[in-house]
């Protein structure tokens, strides 16, 4: 019996029906908890009494839960009441792929756009082993944030099979109008099966291909790829016929959209695209050149990296030749500049660094002449790569290696960069590198007009200036200590003393606070223009910022700091580092942009590194992971999970299992284990501001049971308070944790679990400069290893546990992120200086250390800077490191010249 109105499954209270399909009733209803509108899919009363209905349908829930991506429907919650299973997921408002192609055949850029989101969700499913069996039109949704793919309920993890008997009973079934979802062995819709489906073969990642493939097809033409008078001619269709080419029904498609389509029609599973990420990028590829005034052709299929390699010679070459066309329009006198898109390659050999703390994205010259960003080869140190933008030569600047954040000159002759802790500058032309002044562990600079520096000298400092030939350094900005924990990515405005830079909260701030403020060399009070999660530029009367996927346009009057207008799509996938809040593109006044398209996957992969830094394995696929703790056993792992609201999951190494153990709508982070594995700690942000709602929770890893609140900072004395960190020693006798008032200077505090759980300080800052960053008890529960920046950078100490009793410094270059081996013989750290693992060996006396001599292991390259650098199995000879594997990182960036013409389309 269908739900009525005002009806509750838990605390859940229905308000509507949204439809019903072969697997599911959807209702609308409100969260009574949360009070926010949810969707609620139940299984059907006519399908309650079969074993195989609930199969699938708890089938369902396994699989959405799993995954975490904003191109696939997230599942909150499940439940069961009275005999009614339900499933709690986002509520979506839009259309249905479906109803929007009722409409008749999509644009070429809403086909691409659409089309590379739909390829990024099936990627993140299969990437997490999830075949989802059924990918249709109507399993697509289009909301204003993008394509969702749902209902996962004939989704599997693996393979399935149908018999022949079934084969022919489902073929039997009379056909209808629309697509039909047939029951028995054989799932999914027919019209959009693959072949080996059909024949009731596996179901495969590449039958997903073949299915999106006909999705595709069905949005470029408006009609559907294979169509019978019944099921039995669908399938003949599937298995013996191709469709009509799609340039045969709309004469303007370009033919590089039935080769993306064709790719994914092949008959034969290993002659399609091998994967969901290969057609969102070629679409990208042609949605990137659909604005060109030159005809767009076919893009070759995928490459094998060595053939890929062996032809970048030519590609230079025609890249150049090119390149030098875009620079000789952009800057000559006219009046019709064209829009021309073209792209830069890595230098030979190399690939881009652009994301994490030690990368280098793309920086343009003043005169939209020259680009310098960072690269590096397989057994190099990035360095700093200046490209003139009329030449295929990239040439790299010797005495930069090791550099980052690199930035220009007025003149376009010099560039500043940061190396070895230090801000440097050096001639482009090449020359002798000069020290201008300290940046531990920096986050971005610029040249002003009147030869001063504006740079961010450390991730969570305010902004400092300097001239380039003095060494006198000073503050420039206030960090306001209730609202923000950083200031970083200045860039100058055309006057060259007012500048726009980022602040925001690492804890989490309010939305009405963090984002792009607009400052000045003389000290004058900061301004915020514009809440967004990255940093801004100015250009050609616009202000240039991150929303969501895409690169923003907005007019802005740099001189009273105002914008004006309405914000519009510049470019609607841009690659953005969310672990140090950039995003990857630069524009000069003369109308160029360059940027990095988002074809990376998104997140880090959990890769197992040995301690040579050779990658040894694959610990879990690429998601968007907020900092990680592997079990005392070794065997599982505590992940926070997910964008922008993490949750706390528990991975399992050898059975390739997740739990999620967090459902509200906090934010969850910095999870820890008990002693004995059998629970997690974690702390909670319910409240955006980082002083207000933070609270220590805990839950068993397994996942059952509730969830236990430990301490609520707003009952702490002298609260409200945040904390970070929490640990509980291995016999379970304290509770040990970080707690702040503001942004800054944490205190670290010993709590016993039992008695009168009275908390003690146990360590506390120096003096008001400084602070403590990370803490991280020992494997026995008698040490503490920390970081803090008393000598005025920061630096790896230990001390005991939970008294206090001397204190020994364990880096001797700069260091953070503290890690035990599991039987505390030896601690390791990366230098936050040269991006290097290390290992320092320990030895005990009493109360007493003999700390050894910091031993460099693997440079610590891509890695998230969210959380955690990288974990240490307990033999101490495996590290888990989050690491960007960038699919895009040999291929080029983009260029286009003319850029605010797309602003007029």
């Amino acid at each position: 019996m269908p739900l009525t109105s005002g009806s509750k499954l838990g605390p859940y209270e229905i308000q509507s029906s949204l439809g019903a399909g072969g697997m599911g009733e959807v209702y609308s209803a409100r969260d009574t908890r949360l009070d926010r509108t949810v969707a609620i899919k139940i299984l059907p009363e006519h399908l309650s009494e079969k074993p195989e209905a609930h199969t699938r349908f708890e089938r369902e829930a396994r699989a959405v839960s799993s995954l975490n991506h904003p191109n696939v429907c997230q599942l909150y919650d499940v439940g069961e009441q009275s005999g009614v299973r339900y499933i709690v997921m986002e509520y979506l408002q839009g259309e249905t792929l479906a109803d929007r192609l009722k409409k008749g055949p999509l644009s070429l850029e809403q086909l691409t756009r659409i089309g590379a989101e739909i390829g990024d969700g099936l990627q993140a499913a299969h990437r997490s082993g999830i075949v989802h069996r059924d990918l249709k039109p109507g399993n697509i949704m289009i909301t204003r944030s993008g394509a969702k793919i749902l209902d996962f309920g004939l989704a599997k993890g693996g393979a399935v099979a149908g018999s022949a008997h079934d084969l022919m009973v489902t073929l039997s079934s009379p056909a209808l109008s629309d697509p039909l979802t047939a029951e028995g062995s054989l799932v999914g819709t027919f019209q959009y099966m693959a072949p080996e489906q059909v024949e009731g073969k596996e179901a495969t990642a590449c039958s997903d291909i073949f299915s999106f493939g006909s999705v595709l097809y069905e949005m470029a033409t408006g009609k559907r790829a294979f169509e019978g008078k019944s099921q039995i001619s669908v399938a003949s269709s599937i298995l013996e016929k191709d469709p009509p080419p799609v340039v045969t029904i709309i004469p303007t498609a370009p033919p590089s959209l039935d080769h993306v389509i064709r790719g994914c029609l092949a008959k034969d599973p290993d002659a399609r695209w091998h994967s969901a990420a290969d057609v969102a990028r070629e679409l990208r590829w042609i949605g990137t050149r659909s604005g060109s005034a030159s005809q767009v052709s076919a893009p070759p299929a995928a490459l094998p990296v060595g053939r890929r390699l062996r032809e970048r010679a030519a590609w230079a070459a025609l890249a150049a030749a090119l390149l030098g066309v875009v620079l000789w329009l952009a800057l000559r006198p006219t009046l019709s500049t064209p829009i021309i898109h073209s792209s830069l390659l890595p230098p030979p050999d190399t690939i881009f660094d652009f994301t994490g703390d030690f990368s280098g994205p793309p920086a343009l010259s003043a005169d939209g002449t020259q680009v310098a960003y960072c690269a590096h080869g397989a057994k190099e140190r990035s360095a700093i790569w200046i490209q003139p933008l009329n030449s295929s030569a990239p040439r790299k600047l010797t005495g930069t290696e090791g550099g980052t954040f690199p930035f220009w000159s007025p003149d376009g002759l010099s560039i500043g960069f940061f190396s070895e802790g230090k801000l440097k500058t050096i001639p482009v032309a090449g020359g002798p590198v000069s020290t201008v002044a300290d940046a531990p562990n920096p986050r971005g600079g610029a040249w002003g007009a009147d030869n001063t520096i504006v740079f961010s000298p450390d991730y969570r400092d305010a902004l400092w200036i300097v001239h380039p030939h003095q060494v006198d350094a000073k503050r420039l900005t206030t960090l306001d200590q209730n609202l923000h924990s950083t200031q970083r990515w200045p860039s100058f405005l055309p006057d060259g003393k007012h500048f726009l830079y980022f602040a925001t909260n690492h804890g989490g701030a309010s939305l009405d606070k963090y984002g792009v403020y607009i400052g000045a060399t003389d000290g004058q009070q900061s301004k915020l223009i514009i809440s967004t999660d990255s940093t801004a530029q100015y250009a050609g009367g616009y202000l240039l910022f991150h929303r969501e996927t895409q690169l923003m346009a907005q007019k802005f009057n740099w001189r009273d700091g105002t914008l004006s207008g309405a914000p519009m799509t510049l470019i609607d996938r841009v690659d953005y580092d969310p672990g140090t809040w950039h995003t990857t593109f630069a524009a000069s006044s003369n109308g160029l942009l360059l940027y990095q398209a988002a074809t990376v996957k998104s997140g880090y992969d959990f890769m197992w590194l040995d301690r040579k830094g050779n990658l040894v394995g694959k610990a879990a696929d690429s998601l968007a992971y907020n900092g990680e703790r592997i079990s005392p056993d070794g065997k599982r792992v505590a992940v926070a999970l997910g964008d922008p609201k993490p949750d706390i999951w528990v991975f399992d190494f050898a059975r390739g299992s997740r739990t999620r153990l967090t459902f509200d709508s906090g934010f969850h982070s910095m999870p820890s284990w008990s002693g004995d594995g059998q629970r997690v700690i974690y702390v909670t942000q319910m409240g955006m501001n980082v002083a207000n709602g933070s609270s220590i929770r805990a839950k068993q890893s397994s996942g059952t049971g509730q969830e236990e609140i430990v301490l609520d900072g707003a009952t702490v004395p002298g609260g409200p308070v945040s904390f970070l960190w929490p640990q509980w020693t291995p016999d379970g006798k304290y509770l040990a944790y970080q707690k702040q008032n503001g942004p800054t200077n944490a205190t670290f505090w010993a709590q016993p679990t039992t008695g009168d759980q009275k908390p003690s300080l146990v360590l506390q800052p120096q003096s008001p400069q400084s602070r403590i960053v990370q803490t991280r008890l020992s494997p026995d529960g008698h040490w503490l290893a920390y970081t803090t920046t008393d000598s005025g950078r920061e630096e790896v100490y230990v001390t005991t546990f939970p008294t206090p009793s001397g204190r020994w410094q364990i880096s001797q270059n700069g260091g953070g992120y503290p890690f035990w081996r599991g039987d505390g013989k030896e601690l390791f750290f990366a230098g936050l200086i040269d991006a290097t693992a290390y290992a320092v060996e320990l030895k005990y006396n009493g109360t007493q250390l003999e700390a050894g001599i910091p031993q460099p292991l693997f440079v610590v390259r891509n890695t998230s800077s969210v959380g955690t650098l990288f974990d240490v199995a307990p033999d101490g000879q495996r590290f888990l490191v989050p690491m960007t594997q960038r699919e895009n990182a040999d291929l080029p960036m983009s260029l286009v010249t003319n850029w605010p013409a797309l602003l007029d389309k």
